[in-house]
């Protein structure tokens, strides 16, 4: 049975004292969840200050974003998997739509990065999802593949096993829209079916994979509760610890 993951992705928000007084008070509200894995993803300049308030605590710490490459180098400007493990992260989210869509990251980027993440010793949470759009003309698939197969391509079993995919239909983040329970569960179990025909039904069974887009606790328990949605990318209400322990334990 796999084990629920929730995860904070707190964007370009906050400061070294407000971080440090949530990231303390989700360590003292989640002191004893154990039946969901947890995370939280700070911008880069505090991901230290996070992972000291979280120290002991089972909350992990991950990072938005990394280089895709793991050596030191003359790369003005980015940050490698190694420097990231350094700062205490276990995670690092890669392709969220706002670096696709905003920044302009490609499939080949992402692949790269979460090769990165893989070769640093992090577990990537790999973001895929369509664009209103691309829902709005029946493209949902034929992109949710795309994605996932870009993104998983060249890995084997036992890699897979470190990576949680995410689906976020790009409609749904920070819009206040989200998917149905049906819609979210629908894409998710095609999300699976895929990864099931390139690894294995043993291999897909295993693959955790979050929902991400507007997931607030008064709609946490309907979309947790589908069967092949387990756990949450929660954006705007994971800078509430309040809101994020409640959205933890819909998913315990």
């Amino acid at each position: 049975m796999r084990k629920a993951f929730v995860a904070g992705n707190w964007k370009m928000n906050g400061n070294a004292a407000s971080l440090r007084e949530l990231a303390s008070a989700m360590a003292k509200g989640m002191a004893d969840v154990t039946a969901v894995d947890t995370a939280v993803c700070p911008p880069f300049p505090y991901l230290a200050v996070v992972a000291e308030a979280l120290q002991g605590s089972p909350v992990a710490v991950g990072a938005q974003d990394l280089f895709w490459e793991v050596a030191d180098g003359a790369y003005t400007g980015e940050v490698s998997a190694k420097m990231l493990r350094d700062t205490g992260c276990t995670y690092a989210i890669v392709g969220h739509s706002e670096r696709r869509h905003v920044l302009g990251e490609t499939d080949a980027t992402v692949r790269r990065k979460l090769g990165a993440a893989l070769d640093g010793g992090l577990c990537p949470i790999l973001c895929v999802g369509e664009l209103l759009e691309e829902r709005k003309a029946g493209k949902t698939e034929n992109v949710v593949e795309r994605h996932v197969t870009e993104g998983l391509k060249g890995l084997d079993a036992t890699a897979l096993a470190k990576v949680t995919v995410a689906y976020e239909p790009v409609w749904a983040i920070g819009t206040g829209e989200t998917a149905t329970p049906e819609q979210a569960q629908a894409v998710h179990a095609f999300i699976r079916g895929l990864v099931a025909a390139q690894f294995g039904r043993e291999t897909a069974d295993a693959l955790r994979i979050q929902y991400g887009g507007s997931v607030k606790p008064d709609n946490a328990a309907d979309l947790l509760g589908q069967p092949d949605i387990d756990g949450a990318l929660v954006g705007g209400a994971s800078l509430k610890a309040d809101s994020f322990q409640a959205i933890v334990a819909s998913a315990g």
